[in-house]
């Protein structure tokens, strides 16, 4: 699938020298964070498009649509453009595992500092 990204919105981001925004995934309903990955003007296009997330991995150099493989997907519902226009938030349906490493989100293991502790 190819297409062009409206050329509002694309004229509205601001992209890393590698020519991506940040990309934050968020549960709809829970608010909880579940992941962060980089779109470019086609990974965009192609989730604003089908409903269905879609990233570009750096490190192979293509686009993956989240569950494609694994079969845990995410639903898009909404997608957000940030004020500065230097990140998007999905409001997804998450259904599986967000994580690679087969949790919910890629931010449950590390915990740095826990409501009610203090720095």
């Amino acid at each position: 699938m190819s297409g062009s990204l409206d050329p509002a919105v694309a004229a509205r981001l601001k992209r890393t020298a590698d020519g991506l925004v940040c990309a934050v995934a968020q549960q709809r309903g829970t608010g909880e964070v579940l992941m962060v990955a980089w779109m470019d003007d086609e990974a965009l296009h192609r989730t604003l498009t089908t409903r269905r997330a879609t990233y570009w991995a750096r490190s192979r150099k293509s686009y993956w649509v989240k569950g494609e493989i694994s079969g845990h997907t995410q639903h898009v519902h909404e997608v957000r453009l940030d004020c500065d226009g230097d990140a998007v938030l999905l409001i997804v349906d998450q259904a599986g595992a967000a994580c690679h490493t087969g949790e919910r989100s890629c931010f449950d293991a590390d915990v740095l500092l826990a409501a009610g502790e203090s720095p």
